[in-house]
């Protein structure tokens, strides 16, 4: 399906927001183009994750996914569409987090702490490459957020409150698809059909194809279209949290990924409010005919109990 395409060198926001409103009301998903990263450190995440992936099983053990959700991931850990799926998704990760030292008081909270990283002796320089890929890319969500606060009748630093995307939960996620085909009348995908968990989601792929959406997800025959890779470009979408913050005005849009027996790779960026927020029914999106149609909720704690219901071995401090 064609997607809308914001622009982020515009110095037009009115006009942006515009755009991003009508997306998210549409479909929640649109590329960002002119954002500031460059095609050298896209090629440089890309390589250095296939690096990873190419390694032996025992070797990415080394580096399994910690209480934090820090580390790697095996194939068919996560299950995203339970009612659906026969086996986990026919993918394998590695979660990075924001690098907070022990020392730090937010190591204390969920979500928070020292990543697992590969050793520097197999993978040189692996480590400096995240951590560059996950600061640019904290840098762009936050820019796409002010242009969302503004398509929400917000002022455009509304989300930049400490609690919020000062000191944010932003999670970078490699993700390695298998060559094998998703059978759908079997259970079997790339990866089952989900929403996303958060405020908003920057994903870059590469030229194989496979991510699907689904703008009806009530539907009882549901309408599945392909959104194709733009090279250079973020495939975004909005994510629950900002759906309950809208009082479902704006879209958390059901996606997939269908596999056609190719290797495929691709890598997210979660950015999430901070664990304390607590995410209420936004000013300008209720009204007496209107009224707020959820509770508020603690970001932490729905984010916990999210990862829980996906992950089959999550540990149960969360």
């Amino acid at each position: 399906m064609a997607l809308t395409t914001i622009d982020l060198s515009s110095p037009d926001l009115t006009k942006s927001a515009s755009l991003i409103r009508q997306a998210c009301l549409d479909s929640g998903f649109f590329y960002v183009i002119n954002h500031g990263v460059s095609q050298e450190l896209f090629d440089d995440l890309f390589h250095q994750s296939r690096k990873f992936f190419e390694f032996p099983l025992e070797e990415k053990m080394k580096v399994l996914r910690d209480q934090n959700f820090r580390g790697y991931t095996p194939l068919e850990d996560e299950k995203l569409d339970p009612s659906k799926q026969t086996k986990g998704d026919c993918k394998e990760g590695y979660y990075i987090g924001v690098e907070v030292a022990k020392d730090d008081p937010r190591a204390t909270k969920r979500f928070f702490g020292s990543n697992v990283w590969p050793s520097e002796e197999i993978l040189p320089g692996w480590r400096q490459i995240m951590e560059k890929y996950h600061q640019e890319a904290l840098n762009v969500g936050r820019k796409v957020a002010r242009l969302i606060a503004l398509a929400l009748n917000l002022n455009a630093n509304f989300f930049d409150k400490p609690e919020i995307l000062e000191d944010p939960i932003a999670i970078l996620r490699l993700l390695h698809y298998v060559d094998e085909k998703s059978k759908p009348e079997l259970g079997i995908y790339g990866a089952g059909a989900h929403s996303d968990f958060g405020l908003l989601t920057l994903l870059v792929t590469d030229e194989v194809s496979g991510l699907q959406i689904c703008k009806n997800k009530d539907a009882q025959s549901q309408n599945w279209e392909d959104v194709n890779p733009l090279k250079g470009a973020f495939i975004v979408n909005i994510g629950d949290m900002l759906e309950r913050w809208s009082n479902n005005i704006f879209r958390s849009t059901m996606h997939r990924v269908l596999l056609s027996g190719q290797e495929r790779y691709s890598v997210a960026f979660f950015l999430e409010p901070g664990p304390d927020c607590l995410v209420e029914c936004l000013p300008t999106c209720h009204s007496e005919t209107n009224p707020p149609r959820h509770p508020p909720v603690k970001y932490g704690d729905y984010l916990a109990q999210r990862y829980k219901d996906t992950h089959g071995n999550a540990t149960s401090s969360y």
